[in-house]
């Protein structure tokens, strides 16, 4: 079983790491990613401003990379962090792209996924969750996804935390 894990940097460590232990089995393994989108116009404007201009592609392309591994390290941290404290090791990619379900789908079809798991940010059930990166990933991928829902967040008023 090969198990894609797509995060944005809101995905809840803990019920990843136990869905991902139950699904693996003895053979399974794990690709952990994001996407991101980058903002090439404001790198290529910001060494300008140093006066560096990014003279080559060699130069853009290393710059690119760079911001990549960076936002990408910081986005993954929580959830690899987790995976590697329950000795669940994972293969770590970063994926450029300003579409993130079109990303994840695309990573899911050339790794060849059997499932993915990612974090739902907004109620599934309401209307306009169906135009969320989840909703579209379970659309369009063919795949299984399992979306685990964001952590509960207490509403103002609501001193239980139960919401009614």
């Amino acid at each position: 079983m090969h198990v894609l894990i797509a995060t944005s940097g809101v995905l809840s460590p803990e019920p990843v790491v136990e869905f991902t232990r139950h699904l693996l089995g003895q053979n399974g393994r794990v690709t952990l990613i994001t996407v991101i989108e980058v903002p090439r116009a404001f790198l290529e404007d910001l060494h300008a401003g140093d006066g560096r201009p990014l003279a080559s592609d060699e130069g853009r392309e290393e710059t690119v990379a760079r911001y990549l591994e960076e936002r990408g390290r910081k986005t993954v941290e929580p959830i690899h962090a987790a995976l590697d404290s329950a000795r669940i090791p994972s293969d770590v990619r970063f994926v450029e792209g300003d579409d993130p379900a079109t990303g994840i789908t695309q990573t899911a079809d050339s790794l060849g996924a059997d499932v993915v798991i990612l974090g739902a940010t907004r109620p599934i059930f309401k209307r306009d969750a169906w135009e969320s990166i989840s909703a579209r990933v379970m659309l369009e991928s063919g795949k299984t996804v399992l979306v685990v829902p964001a952590p509960h967040r207490d509403e103002p008023g609501d001193l239980d935390g139960r919401g009614d």
